[in-house]
């Protein structure tokens, strides 16, 4: 561990943001092992740089967001991992399990809901993702993203477009939300 981040301070900032962290990281891989075990590596990863982190000491808002770049940079690397393994023929076993979707949302809207989100292109999705579930300022994903704060609106503005369109959720009935396939032509 940091010298500069102490036993207690790791364990506090660990509890503040293990379930942020792991949520995002869910959404991003559908997989609970995967997220678990990236968002185990984004607190060590975190934790072993945490004298590079420029946010002020016990400010927990600045701290978020370098989490989640932490974490969705992570990400990232494992799929491109698995693209050149796939490309040498070496594709991992994956264990079934059952979906993020069934397990994290009970009702069935959010259930309709989350289902669409996860068939959004990647890049709107993670904008979603992080505005919408992990509850992060625009302006911080954009930053979380290391994308001008302009394509952060536009890959957002461009997520919500496609679920107001989508058809499994045509009989949301929540203003916005297109009602009938009707009203699409």
């Amino acid at each position: 561990m940091n010298e500069a981040l102490s036993r207690e301070e790791a364990k506090r900032l660990f509890e503040r943001h293990s379930k942020s962290i792991f949520g995002i990281l869910l959404a991003l891989t559908k997989s609970k092992v995967l997220a678990d075990d990236l968002t185990q590596e984004t607190f060590i990863r975190a934790f072993c740089k945490y004298d590079q982190y420029r946010g002020e000491e016990g400010s927990d808002s600045a701290f978020r967001p370098w989490l989640a770049r932490i974490a969705v940079n992570l990400a990232r690397s494992h799929y491109r991992k698995l693209k050149w393994q796939t490309l040498f023929g070496q594709v991992p076993d994956q264990a079934t399990e059952r979906t993020a979707e069934a397990i994290a949302l009970l009702n069935e809207r959010q259930l309709e809901l989350w289902q669409a989100v996860c068939r959004l292109p990647h890049k709107s999705r993670e904008v979603i993702l992080l505005h919408y579930y992990a509850d992060i300022p625009l302006k911080e994903a954009a930053e979380t993203l290391d994308i001008p704060l302009g394509t952060c609106k536009s890959r957002l503005a461009a997520g919500l477009a496609k679920l107001r369109v989508s058809p499994d959720l045509l009989d949301y009935g929540v203003p916005g939300y297109v009602k009938s396939k009707e009203e699409l032509r």
